[in-house]
């Protein structure tokens, strides 16, 4: 937590040995208890098919409960999701907020239909400093930019993938998983990281939105066809290398980058088709702009340096990490997740698991001194986009079915019921006397015409349950965090573990 002591200690970490090993034991005895109270009946299907009997007693039930039947009566040419609103929490979850960041951006950002949500993300929080160096009122980065970049780049990770695991069968669990999540349009903190650090940014203006920028989904097909044609292509030729002795590994791998490289060719002519031709991070682009005084100026410089320059102050991007809620597994540890990135050979998605307090306290800091927050979550969940509320109050449907739900975090991401699904920028918390979030407000990439004129609220208690990591500046961090994130050890999770889960 932001109040805890900045120098790291035994103590410290095994407190959070024992938390973990404390709440394992309390699942234990949980289930014991469970077991315990379990009443061995016989079930009216001895073979597990569903009998009419069954149908039979579900409806006695219900003929018993009057609410039940109230439901029916409504529910059944109703939405539900409409009907079933809790009047009391729409109320309670004003869109009002008593810290708020420093400065308001314009305009609301639209993703449309592309899973580019991490790249608003993004470019939403970096835009804050160009906004204030520069004296704007309206002004967006090239997301566009950002995402020929990271397709292009995912697209060469796939095949240097397809190099390294050509010797695995193809129905290997891992290969499988690899040609069916080969460039999809989300991604991570590191990876966001990865392409500013290489390639910078550009202006809106500069390499402006395509069709296909803003509806990805006929080129990821096109290009996901040709990738898998491309693998099979390596795989063959690989099994054909090293069928020859004589050849070193050396020989064979260069050989296989070589024909690599002819194959990516081609997925490089369809996106500059189809998205436009991209600048090059080195080489010089010249932009005019009005600032909010009607001031014409320009500047002139290369997307590195535009980076750089304007797109961040105190805090940059490539000091900053990403802290995650994972009750799953030990806290206090480095995660990372196996064959997970998009420029092959630079930085890690790496995640610091740490206890949810710390999340909370990590975005309070930030917001009170001006610095917006980078966050993943697992948006669809007990939200609405019309009204823009994330709370796990918002729907009455245990009352309406008579139904409690009992999965914890932890159960979700077990179970595949949760991941992140998207990431968006924090801009204001509101805090109670005791100095404690209620609710935050939630700048998304939806448009202006979802949620509150595009923003959105989320609970305290939505945080918990469905927020799943937030970044922050090295700088800000507790120390014992910190230490964690750049110590040498990390936990690798597999390939298609939940936290791989692209925002």
């Amino acid at each position: 937590m932001g109040s805890s002591s900045s120098k790291p200690t035994e103590s410290t970490q095994a407190d959070s040995r024992r938390s973990f090993s404390e709440k394992s034991n309390h699942t234990s005895r949980e289930l014991s208890q469970s077991l315990a109270d379990l009443r061995i009946s016989a079930p009216l299907s001895a073979d597990g098919a569903l009998t009419l009997g069954h149908v039979d007693g579900w409806e006695d039930v219900v003929a018993q409960s009057p609410k039940l039947q109230l439901s029916r009566t409504i529910l059944n040419h109703t939405n539900i999701r409409e009907t079933l609103v809790s009047r009391k929490t729409v109320i309670a979850d004003a869109h009002v907020f008593n810290n708020e960041v420093d400065f308001k951006t314009n305009p609301i950002t639209s993703q449309k239909s592309s899973g580019r949500c991490w790249l608003f993300a993004t470019t939403n929080v970096l835009r804050y400093s160009v906004m204030k160096k520069l004296n704007l009122d309206d002004f967006q980065l090239s997301q566009a930019y950002l995402f020929f970049w990271d397709k292009l780049n995912k697209s060469n990770y796939f095949l240097e993938l397809s190099i390294e695991n050509a010797d695995l069968p193809i129905d290997n669990r891992l290969v499988d998983y690899l040609s069916d999540e080969l460039i999809s349009d989300g991604g991570q903190w590191d990876m966001v990281v990865n392409l500013l650090e290489t390639y910078g940014v550009v202006p809106q203006p500069v390499y402006p939105e395509s069709l296909h920028s803003s509806l990805s989904s006929p080129i990821n097909t096109l290009i996901k066809t040709k990738l898998r044609e491309h693998s099979l292509i390596l795989r063959d030729l690989s099994s054909s290398l090293r069928a020859n002795t004589s050849l070193s590994e050396e020989a064979i791998i260069q050989t296989l980058r070589s024909k690599k490289e002819e194959l990516l060719k081609e997925v490089y002519i369809i996106m500059s088709a189809t998205l436009g031709v991209i600048p090059k991070p080195d080489e010089p682009f010249t932009w005019d702009y009005l600032d909010k005084d009607g001031k014409a100026a320009s500047w002139t410089g290369t997307p590195k340096q535009f980076y750089r320059t304007f797109a961040y102050d105190k805090y940059s991007p490539a000091d900053s990490f990403s802290l995650i809620n994972d009750p799953r597994n030990e806290y206090g540890k480095l995660y990372t997740v196996n064959k997970l990135g998009n420029i092959w050979g630079a930085r890690p998605v790496l995640y610091v698991n740490t206890e949810i307090d710390n999340l909370k306290q990590a975005v309070v800091k930030q917001i009170k001194i001006g610095q917006p927050v980078f966050f993943g979550c697992d948006v669809g969940q007990f939200s609405d986009r019309n009204a823009g509320i994330m709370d796990t109050a918002l729907f009455e449907y245990e009352a309406a079915f008579d139904i409690k739900f009992g999965l914890t975090k932890a159960d979700r991401l077990r179970t595949n019921e949760s991941s992140m699904t998207h990431a968006m920028v924090i801009s204001g918390v509101h805090l109670d006397a005791a100095g404690k979030p209620v609710r935050y407000k939630v700048e998304n990439s939806w448009g202006p015409d979802v949620g509150n004129k595009g923003y959105f609220v989320m609970s305290d208690a939505w945080f918990e349950q469905f927020v799943y990591q937030v970044v922050i500046p090295k700088a800000l961090a507790p120390k014992e965090l910190v230490k964690v994130f750049e110590g040498s050890e990390r936990v690798v999770l597999p390939a298609w573990d939940p936290m791989g889960s692209l925002a």
